[in-house]
């Protein structure tokens, strides 16, 4: 004969959990989409993604993603140069950072290289070596506005820029 589960009597549940008014029920919303570089893995070459990466190995070469977010993670290691949206440093980085939106280096993070990025974050415990430039918001408009412009029209300001110096050195 089946026995009823202990939890349950009379379709409620009693398990310690459902019973417990400090457990909240947590919702979950979109997952994230990130790939991993786990503890053991060594990449050397070339790294380009379109979604969010979180590296714990170790990278040696060149790591671009232009819209999404790089975390080196605590035991991650890195000598390249990183190109991203956002940058979030727990590990070691060799290499200079370009970053469109934030740089997070928190207190166990080490950055050796030059950091170029809107905005900047730096814990105490944090060891950074090398220069800062911070740029303002309108700069970032500004590169928006000039990868969407037409490569017809960059051509022809191109080409009028020589004939536009000639003629006031001639003047």
């Amino acid at each position: 004969m089946l026995q009823p589960s202990e939890y349950t009597y009379n379709g409620k549940s009693n398990s310690p959990a459902a019973n417990n008014p400090n457990n909240q029920t947590k919702t979950v919303g979109t997952p994230i989409e990130q790939a991993t570089i786990g503890r053991t893995l060594v990449i050397k070459g070339e790294l380009t993604a379109s979604e969010a990466l979180y590296i714990d190995g170790r990278i040696e070469g060149k790591i671009s993603l232009p819209d999404h977010r790089v975390t080196i993670g605590r035991n991650g290691s890195v000598q390249a140069n990183i190109t991203a949206r956002e940058v979030v440093i727990m590990g070691k980085v060799q290499g200079n950072i370009e970053c469109t939106d934030r740089v997070d280096i928190r207190s166990e993070g080490s950055v050796t290289g030059d950091v170029t990025t809107i905005r900047i974050s730096v814990e105490d415990g944090a060891v950074l070596k090398g220069g800062i430039e911070v740029r303002s918001g309108e700069h970032k408009q500004q590169l928006k506005q000039q990868t969407q412009q037409k490569p017809v029209e960059a051509a022809k300001s191109v080409g009028e820029g020589p004939k536009a110096m000639a003629a006031t050195a001639s003047a």
